[in-house]
């Protein structure tokens, strides 16, 4: 059998990994491997699969980024870009693992209905996925923001400062989150509990009152500067599917400039960016990227398409793509109630 196998969206430490994980099952049991170079690119356009050796997946597991490459490659500008997918997966492959986001799930999804042998594997930094606890890059994700939270303590400290810190998060705010809460962030702002630039401030006054004479404040990249009193500029660069560029709304910027003019504040910003996807995976990523790549060798051979494999309650089982392509998994309330607990 021929599997073919894709990394489809942005890079996320964990994905050499499952890529590796399904190789080397693949290859125990007498299978060709496909890699399929940049995402849907290397189905959409001129074909871009090669066979994976041994020799390729050799010391891959500890690797950042993808082997095979990425890239944010928008199937319907133009128009065709799905059918062409369709016809490539059918004439060079048996079968297809799609690891990617909801985008690619989505696709995945829609490819599926369509009779295409495809499985998927949940790999989001966001971990935003719906229908599982982990998506691939999330903890290393987590780890680097609790890193950097715990260096620019000692700066903050020295010099009084309140620091500003930007994490990703398009519409969640799992990194920011959970990054803030294991680097001991002193106020974590996320777009699932919206809140004011007075309601930063005046925590920032409160713990000054109490004679805490600096603070750390997390900002998910994708908080709604309307509600924080800004304006959503219209003229924002996009991605190659359309989305918006977060990083280029300046959200930590804002935060920052507006604590300086309505208190007696000196404010440093620090935006992480792609900091949060580079660099080694940990080992917590490493094993279950390795889980779930090889929950979605198993549904191959099984013939189970239309499926992916996530994790529930420290276990991999199989779920219809439909429970992860459409919908978001939001932080629950007492996840942030947790995080305002710490003053």
């Amino acid at each position: 059998m021929r599997i073919g196998v894709l990394t489809a969206g942005g890079d996320a430490p964990g994905l050499n990994a499952a890529i590796r994980a399904i190789g080397e099952m693949a290859f125990r049991d007498g299978h060709e491997i496909i890699g399929v170079a940049n995402g849907w690119a290397g189905l959409a356009s001129d074909y871009a699969g090669a066979p994976l050796t041994a020799k390729d997946l050799r010391g891959v597991i500890g690797q950042g980024g993808t082997l095979l490459g990425t890239a944010r490659y928008n199937l319907d500008s133009p128009p065709g870009g799905r059918d062409q997918v369709l016809a490539a997966i059918g004439q060079h492959v048996d079968a297809l693992i799609a690891i990617g986001g909801d985008g690619t799930q989505r696709i995945s999804k829609w490819l599926a209905e369509r009779g295409a042998p495809i499985v998927g594997v949940p790999k989001t930094l966001d971990n935003d996925l719906m229908g599982t606890d982990y998506c691939i890059g999330f903890d290393t994700a987590i780890s680097i923001v609790a890193e950097s939270l715990d260096r620019l303590y000692t700066t903050a400290a020295s010099h009084h400062r309140v620091m500003v810190v930007e994490t990703m998060g398009r519409s969640t705010g799992w990194v920011a989150a959970l990054g803030g809460l294991a680097g001991g962030a002193d106020m974590i702002v996320i777009p699932e509990f919206p809140v004011t630039m007075d309601d930063i401030v005046a925590h920032l006054e409160q713990r000054r009152k109490a004679g805490l004479a600096f603070s750390i404040v997390v900002v998910a990249e994708g908080v709604n500067l309307s509600t924080l009193g800004g304006v959503e500029l219209s003229d924002l660069t996009t991605e190659g599917v359309g989305g918006v560029r977060l990083a280029t709304r300046g959200v930590g910027q804002f935060v920052a400039s507006q604590i300086e003019q309505r208190g007696d504040f000196e404010v440093r910003t620090t935006v992480l960016g792609h900091l949060q996807r580079g660099g080694s995976p940990t080992a917590h990523d490493r094993i279950w990227a390795t889980r779930v790549g090889a929950g979605a060798y198993d549904a191959v051979i099984a013939g189970q398409f239309g499926m992916i494999p996530v994790v529930r309650n420290d276990a991999v089982s199989l779920v219809p793509l439909s429970v992860v392509a459409e919908g978001q998994r939001k932080v629950p309330r007492e996840i942030y109630d947790l995080c305002a607990l710490f003053f």
